[in-house]
């Protein structure tokens, strides 16, 4: 009965939320003042019911308590394993990927980013991620207006370029750094998204070239993607929202 008022805006009549749960009214009903008593719903004087104050507060509580972490770490770990590379957690903070947590693989050869560790949006696989989960003009705030740094011949140093990188990253649920953040390593990362379908974090793999080849990426990126979907609806996010197609200025 919650979940049904809290998606009908503007709230719903006894008589439209008992047919479309297909309860009788008098159970309705009695639900219903059930409800009201314990401040979850509200009765407006135009007889429609909404959501109420008491289950905004348990829902604050839940988005307050939630620990990325803590739902992550054991979705990197599978990563790891299944992978053979390493698996790494990363937050946007001062307009950086920040690395969070990670799961390093066994190999000798291996990324190793310290937590903590700081990389640039539009040259890191978690970067670009979060950045294609955005709306462009988000992207452009983010950025800013200055030159794009350059890092290896390979970094995106064009705006229109790294727009049509974005674009074709949320198509497919996963973005790919291919040594553009540094010479040797590729990275295939997948964003996760808040409640609001906003990207605030990301999940990676990440290894030397000789490990990753391109042939190697889309069964990766599909990895990553599925990881950044069970991390996203365990923390009560929605899937990131539709890019709008139009150019980075």
């Amino acid at each position: 009965m919650l979940e049904f008022l809290a998606s009908t805006p503007g709230g719903a009549t006894l008589t439209a939320l008992a047919a479309a749960l297909h309860l009788p009214a008098p159970t309705a009903h009695r639900l219903l003042a059930a409800l009201e008593d314990a401040d979850y719903v509200q009765a407006g004087d135009d007889g429609r019911y909404r959501v109420g104050v008491r289950a905004y507060r348990v829902g604050s509580a839940f988005l307050e308590h939630r620990n990325l972490v803590a739902e992550a770490l054991p979705r990197l770990e599978r990563l790891m394993e299944t992978s053979g590379e390493t698996a790494n957690l990363a937050v946007i903070e001062s307009g950086a990927a920040v690395f969070v947590a990670q799961v390093p693989c066994r190999e000798l050869m291996r990324m190793n980013a310290r937590l903590g560790a700081r990389a640039p949006m539009h040259a890191s696989g978690v970067g670009k991620a979060m950045l294609s989960a955005m709306p462009p003009r988000d992207v452009d705030a983010l950025l800013g207006r200055g030159a794009l740094a350059r890092y290896t011949e390979r970094t995106l140093v064009s705006r229109a370029a790294l727009a049509d990188t974005l674009a074709h990253a949320a198509l497919r649920g996963y973005a790919v750094d291919d040594e553009e953040h540094a010479v040797g390593l590729r990275c295939v990362a997948a964003a996760i998204t808040d409640e609001s379908g906003r990207p605030w974090a990301a999940v990676s793999l990440a290894g030397p070239t000789s490990r990753l080849p391109q042939e190697r990426l889309a069964e990766l990126g599909e990895r990553v993607r599925a990881a950044a979907r069970d991390i996203t609806a365990a923390l009560g996010g929605l899937p990131a929202r539709t890019r709008e197609r139009e150019p980075l200025r």
